[in-house]
């Protein structure tokens, strides 16, 4: 039985927060009725008690989420028996309320460990929205607690270079050796090969791990603004700094500065940031103050850095700077083994956050995403799997416009005749658009009159599945 001053929510529709239990803690009787009179109809369950002592014994047996606690209260005080309880682990939600208040009660009440403070008297609306907060703010904690463990445990499972290929496991071989070091790294490989995934796995797999990683850019930064975002400006370095700002450099410190796309540099720049890294010291646009550094810098371009100190466009001394230590990124067409694993990844990874179901890829699928030639690489595979989840399914002949993917042949082809041949190519055409005949009779180059006869020759209605064959 519980005791008098517990108070349970009759059962209806709730309000509010009907999942929370709350504890209030005040010795005004007029205080906890009002109190309870608001919060009963809005919550779980409501307790009362008239002093700390009262409050902890409930609470040595029960769990609340939030109490609502007055500082004046007869023996232990309210901020007292907040401190104790902080002590103790209670990891729950604390508004003191108070009468008498002054900054000094204010900067201690919050100091032991208050979620919010409150003077008395006050309304409805301003003890509901204290506790509204309260809740936002235990639920984004919960939030933050589960997905960290989430993101944890998936890296744990499975690294972020996805693939069982002989050039993907010699990737992740001096990704490892690399991560342990302090030294500049310079990523090279086509676009869509994932440098900046590369990047971040070094950062991760760093010393500097608890540190921010910071991306740049820099074909998307105007040349005239590129100085002031990485280093940062005085105020009335130029016309409109009218305060100063701190540049991407700053927001590095203790972690990684990654250089997306550094061959847009401009040439004076590539000379300050040469500076930069040689020196570890960074000078604001405008300013006399140098900063010293503590981070690590990665680079990345899709062109070849060598070709572009050929061309003068980039000034060699940085360019051996940056290159370090250099990795280049293989693209897809060179590693086609790690499709499956690749598509099967994305799958796990986007359709959840699409809110869809993953597809079911078919053996004939998977070959026809092999052969083709993948110029945007792992970058395009993924944006073909999000784009076939949003519509439902894999219309691989989205990837051959104008003609028709070459059908795997079965193993008995050398002992098939030309007839069957024919028939196996157009049904896997027709297979691979769903059955829409004008779109086969376009891949195939014929018209769907001529399309139409053909497979009205055979009795079809409409496609076959290419495993049909053999049986």
């Amino acid at each position: 039985m519980e005791p008098p001053n517990f108070i349970a929510t009759p059962e209806k529709s709730l309000e509010g927060w009907p999942d929370w239990s709350i504890l209030i803690v005040d010795d005004e009787q007029g205080m906890l009725n009002f109190l309870v009179k608001t919060l009963v109809p809005r919550c779980h369950f409501v307790m009362s008690a008239g002093s700390a002592e009262e409050g902890a014994e409930w609470l040595r047996g029960h769990h609340v989420d939030l109490v609502i606690l007055d500082i004046s209260l007869p023996g232990q005080n309210g901020v007292a028996w907040l401190k104790d309880l902080r002590e103790q682990g209670y990891t729950g939600e604390v508004i003191l309320i108070t009468a008498f208040a002054d900054l000094d009660t204010a900067i201690e009440a919050l100091r032991a460990g208050a979620s919010d403070f409150i003077l008395k008297p006050f309304r409805v609306p301003q003890i509901l929205n204290a506790v509204k907060q309260c809740h936002e703010r235990a639920r984004l904690r919960r939030e933050n607690y589960v997905l960290r463990r989430a993101v944890a445990g998936t890296r744990r499972q499975r690294g972020a270079l996805v693939g069982d290929s002989q050039a993907m496991a010699a990737l992740r071989a001096s990704v490892e050796r690399i991560a342990a070091v302090d030294s500049t790294v310079l990523l090279q490989g086509e676009s869509g090969t994932g440098k900046e995934l590369v990047a971040r796995e070094l950062h991760s797999l760093s010393a500097r791990s608890d540190g921010p990683f910071v991306p740049v850019n820099c074909a998307a930064v105007s040349p005239e603004l590129i100085e002031s975002e990485l280093f940062g400006h005085a105020r009335g370095a130029f016309t409109g700094a009218t305060r100063a700002r701190e540049g991407l450099f700053h927001y590095a410190q203790g972690g990684t500065l990654f250089l997306d796309e550094v061959a847009e540099l401009p040439l004076p720049i590539q000379a300050t940031l040469l500076r930069a890294i040689e020196d570890l010291k960074i000078r604001p646009v405008g300013s006399e103050q140098l900063v010293p550094l503590n981070l690590r810098i990665m680079a990345a371009s899709n062109r070849r850095l060598a070709d572009e100190v050929a061309a003068g466009r980039f000034r060699k001394d940085l360019y051996f700077r940056l290159q370090v230590v250099e990795l280049t990124l293989p693209p897809l067409r060179e590693h086609k083994a790690d499709i499956p694993s690749l598509v099967q990844h994305f799958m796990e990874q986007l359709a959840p956050a699409l809110g869809v179901p993953p597809l079911q890829i078919t053996a004939q699928e998977m070959d026809f995403l092999a052969q083709y030639g993948w110029p945007g690489n792992v970058r395009e595979l993924r944006n073909l799997i999000e784009r076939s989840l949003i519509l439902g399914t894999l219309n691989v002949s989205a990837l051959y416009p104008g003609e028709a993917p070459r059908p795997p042949l079965p193993a008995n082809a050398g002992t098939m005749d030309l007839a069957t041949m024919e028939k196996l190519h157009i049904l896997s055409v027709l297979d691979s658009v769903q059955g829409d005949k004008t779109r086969a009779a376009e891949l195939l180059g014929v018209s769907r009159r001529t399309l139409e006869r053909r497979v009205a020759e055979w009795n079809l209605a409409g496609p076959a599945p290419l495993n049909d064959f053999g049986r």
